[in-house]
């Protein structure tokens, strides 16, 4: 593997370990919301806007960020990415009350969004057009390796409250604090060797031509890659309605405990991460991407449907694998087929990407708990008969386009 992509990925593996850490530490804000007289039901809302404000900061600001990969390079927008996430941990771990925690969200979204349309981009660069779904598969190998690693790493640094003394000054460090800043510590490391050995992976700086050529050229991109953005969005929010109601339905239909239920995670985790490069390596001779796209989003709708179907663990542990297979084969493939169609708004282009992921991941948790208060069997018939129709639909249309 190219040494310049391998930092790259490693970059985008710890950054994606800050991101996975918050995931078990939202509850503690929880008891402190119980501590002062807050409802159950009320902190269970917090805890949702929580998770989704910052995908909502993503889905606002990635095509921004992307679009200024275009115009000063991948490398600048990468290092910002990770300086401000290193930054947004720090904050976390001072947070001392609910509203800073909905403004450290917000800002980490906001920053964070930096770096993935510009680590895509990169990868982009890098490679050719035969081997792009490769490389966007490692790409999302990393992230997916972080967000597992992330909770581990954060279940292992908590500590007890911290109580020490400078002077005439008492600081306390709360129980959940530790993780946060030892993740920042390993940003800054990874910032650092970045700065010293990542170079710039755009080839030209060339000033951008006049903005109603690029307006023109932009509606030209627009009809080949609606659909894909599209169906970026529809593929993350199946898998979110998946994450955000799963351990509800575990506890109230598997009796599932939080220890069964991080198992089930982790294995989806690892299904993603290990079959992205496996399976889309094995396949990219044999099928082409828009066959393996509408493969996995059949694979996913089945899988979630199944799971309504099983009990026994090492069943719910392979109709989970099914799922994750899906999402294994569409992520990536997407993903290559939109930088090929992108033209010279490669940065742009991938920061909508991300948009389109932070739009599913901010809409299907909403509809998951609607629904799952409804019915709690509802999420998963409604998404999985959903995502088995948009696969037939993407098969019909690409035999369409061939006819």
């Amino acid at each position: 593997m190219n040494k310049k992509l391998l930092l790259l990925l490693f970059c985008v593996f710890v950054v994606s370990i800050g991101f996975g850490v918050t995931l078990p530490v939202l509850p503690f804000y929880a008891k402190h919301l119980d501590v002062a007289g807050v409802s159950r039901e009320t902190m269970a809302i917090h805890i949702s806007l929580l998770t989704s404000v910052y995908a909502l900061m993503q889905f606002i600001f990635a095509p921004f960020w992307g679009q200024r990969s275009d115009r000063v390079g991948r490398r600048p927008l990468i290092l910002l990415g990770i300086a401000g996430s290193a930054i947004t941990q720090v904050l976390f771990g001072f947070a001392t009350s609910l509203g800073m925690l909905y403004v450290v969200r917000a800002v980490g979204g906001f920053l964070s969004s930096a770096t993935l349309p510009a680590a895509t981009a990169y990868v982009s660069d890098l490679t050719t057009e035969s081997d792009r779904s490769r490389g966007m598969a490692w790409l999302g190998t990393a992230v997916s390796l972080g967000v597992i690693a992330g909770p581990a790493f954060g279940g292992l640094t908590t500590r007890e409250d911290i109580h020490f003394t400078v002077g005439f000054v008492d600081f306390k460090i709360e129980n959940f604090a530790p993780p946060f800043f030892l993740s920042a510590v390993l940003m800054l490391l990874i910032l650092a060797i970045a700065v010293r050995w990542l170079p710039e992976s755009l080839a030209s700086r060339a000033v951008m031509t006049s903005s109603n050529k690029l307006a023109f050229r932009w509606r030209t991109l627009e009809g080949k890659l609606l659909l894909l953005l599209v169906l970026t969005a529809v593929a993350q929010f199946g898998l979110t309605i998946f994450e955000a109601t799963f351990a509800l339905y575990a506890q109230e239909k598997l009796g599932y405990g939080p220890v069964q239920t991080g198992i089930v995670f982790t294995i989806c985790g690892l299904v993603m991460a290990v079959f992205q490069t496996i399976a889309v390596g094995y396949l990219s001779n044999r099928m082409n991407a828009v066959a393996q796209i509408a493969s996995g989003l059949s694979l996913m709708g089945i899988g979630i449907i199944l799971l309504l179907l099983v009990r026994n663990m090492l069943l719910v542990f392979g109709v989970v694998g099914l799922l994750a297979l899906g999402m294994a084969l569409v992520t990536p493939n997407l993903s290559a087929l939109i930088s090929k169609r992108s033209g010279q708004h490669t940065g742009k282009v991938l920061g909508m990407q991300n948009a389109a992921n932070s739009l599913g991941q901010v809409g299907g948790p909403m509809l998951g708990g609607v629904l799952f208060a409804w019915q709690p069997n509802a999420p998963y018939l409604f998404t999985g008969a959903f995502l088995v129709s948009i696969s037939l639909g993407v098969i019909w249309q690409a035999k369409s386009r061939r006819h």
